[in-house]
């Protein structure tokens, strides 16, 4: 059990915010004494989620709309949290796109052979521009301050290749089936090499590490959780909250010689 006020009075960005696990990250902030702030694009969702968390921690959040892979909205976010004397402790860069295999089954368009530069673009820009420019304006001033830690989101996928065979539909020839897309794995896989690159910058100053989760269980049809389970040693995905506790450890002073490290939380499905 980690203790209650791990990361009292710390201030912790963390983009993609509103999404399905970075909605779990501001909690287990808050949660552990900290001030999440929460970064995303949509305004009204944020609004909520400020709210949410300042009634149920009492912790009165931050919360801006901005895109990550847009400098100058980056910067403004900077600014405002110096205009309110905000001593920076740490960036959970998270956002990142992700497609949802059960709901684009039919999308060919996930293959290779017809991969547009465009979606290639967008993916690698959310999450690796995104990552790389949010490391780039929170980590100087972080650095440039009492510094901080920096903690990337990767996946299980940044580290194995995707198994297909999860994806594939029964009656359709080979070179029509579903795939996860190319950038998915370039992206997460991309992630590790920033975390890494990042942990050697600013020593001593600036801990970087990387986070590389498993799927989590969020109401995918059966058949596909049945293929999925049987890679996983532990035989189940993860529950939603089970990167919480690791998440504030990471960016917690208890954390404090890792550096450079790739934390692989997946069930043991990378073992085999």
């Amino acid at each position: 059990m980690l203790s209650a006020d791990l990361l009292s009075g710390k201030s912790i960005i963390v983009t993609g915010a509103s999404g399905l696990l970075g909605n779990q990250f501001i909690h287990a902030i808050a949660k552990h004494g900290g001030i999440p702030i929460l970064v995303d694009l949509d305004v009204n969702r944020l609004k909520d989620q400020a709210l949410t968390i300042q009634g149920e921690y009492g912790i009165k959040p931050f919360y801006y709309s901005a895109d990550v892979t847009t400098e100058i909205q980056l910067q403004d976010v900077l600014n405002d949290l110096r205009r309110n004397n905000v001593i920076l402790s740490g960036l959970v860069n998270n956002a990142a796109r992700n497609p949802k295999m059960q709901t684009h089954a039919i999308n060919e368009t996930n293959r290779i052979e017809s991969f547009s530069i465009e979606t290639w673009h967008n993916d690698l820009d959310v999450s690796l521009l995104g990552s790389f420019l949010c490391s780039k304006i929170f980590g100087t001033w972080m650095a440039e301050n009492t510094g901080g830690i920096i903690l990337n989101i990767s996946s299980d996928l940044g580290l194995i290749a995707p198994d297909q065979r999860l994806y594939r539909l029964a009656g359709r020839k080979p070179e029509d089936q579903p795939v996860k897309p190319v950038t998915y794995s370039v992206a997460k896989a991309g992630i590790i090499g920033l975390t890494r690159y990042l942990a050697t910058y600013w020593p001593g100053i600036i801990r970087s590490n990387c986070l590389c989760p498993g799927g989590v269980e969020n109401g995918q049809d059966q058949e596909f959780m049945t293929k999925l389970t049987s890679l996983i040693p532990l035989n189940r995905m993860a529950k939603l909250d089970e990167y919480n506790d690791l998440l504030v450890f990471m960016l917690s002073p208890s954390s404090s010689y890792l550096n450079g490290a790739v934390i692989s939380a997946d069930g043991g499905r990378t073992c085999w």
